[in-house]
């Protein structure tokens, strides 16, 4: 699977990417793929080679690259309970000062970076993000309504912004809850927003989850829902994203 690091131009300096596509040449449907706070290591790099071999070309960016290349901060093979409070001390500041300005004009960056790849071919995208990176993805994709074909989510706060901001949304959505992030009266709410947007949706709690579940270098990883998120993701793509 052919990868590569890139370097995107954006607004306020260079943001560094990962990127994975298909082998053998030829143009691919681009994924924009937001990572969870921890950013983008050895798993997010894993997750993009895997959406790739489906026949997509999927673009990582750097969230924080205004403080350096990734990793931003040093990470453990295996980010633990035991060390995830030092983890966050440093985190949070950084995702504390990702304002929502500074999130569109990224996204504003990042797809038009993502659809100019000799790679990548004509026509919509999809993007997708884990943890806060689900709510960067939404909120790209409700930016970018004429863009922006397919949106998967997965133990993201997608709902932070208030229910009115899903509005926008003209893309075919995903939302994968963990059980602790969300209780059944604000799926239902949340459920209810997305039937008001008038777009085709599934959003569901997976079960027997807690947040993080798909990253497998976290104590939360859960490894059928994981391939659950696959099973809900691949379809998604394959209904609204042509392929060459």
């Amino acid at each position: 699977m052919p990868t590569k690091m890139l370097q995107i131009p954006t607004a306020d300096g260079q943001a560094d990417a990962f990127a994975a596509f298909p082998d053998g040449g030829g143009r691919h449907p681009g994924v924009l793929m937001y990572a969870d706070g921890f950013g983008i290591r050895p798993v997010l790099r894993e997750m993009a080679r895997e959406l790739a071999g489906h026949g997509y070309f999927v673009l990582v960016p750097n969230l924080f690259y205004r403080y350096g290349p990734a990793p931003v901060i040093e990470l453990p093979e295996h980010i633990g309970e035991e060390v995830r409070p030092a983890v966050f001390a440093q985190l949070m500041p950084l995702i504390e000062a990702h304002t929502t300005e500074r999130v569109l004009s990224d996204a504003d960056a990042y797809l038009k970076f993502l659809t100019t790849q000799p790679e990548v071919s004509a026509g919509p995208v999809a993007v997708t993000g884990y943890c806060i990176g689900g709510l960067l993805a939404t909120r790209t994709a409700a930016a970018h309504p004429g863009q922006v074909a397919a949106l998967a989510a997965f133990h993201g706060p997608v709902g932070v912004d208030g229910l009115d901001s899903l509005s926008k949304l003209t893309a075919e959505v995903h939302f994968g809850h963990a059980e602790s992030d969300l209780t059944p009266k604000a799926l239902g709410e949340l459920n209810q927003a997305l039937d008001a947007a008038g777009v085709g949706y599934t959003s569901e709690i997976y079960p027997g989850t807690i947040h993080g579940f798909t990253m497998s270098d976290t104590d939360a990883f859960n490894p059928a829902a994981l391939q659950l998120h696959w099973d809900h993701m691949l379809p998604l793509l394959g209904r609204t994203l042509t392929k060459s």
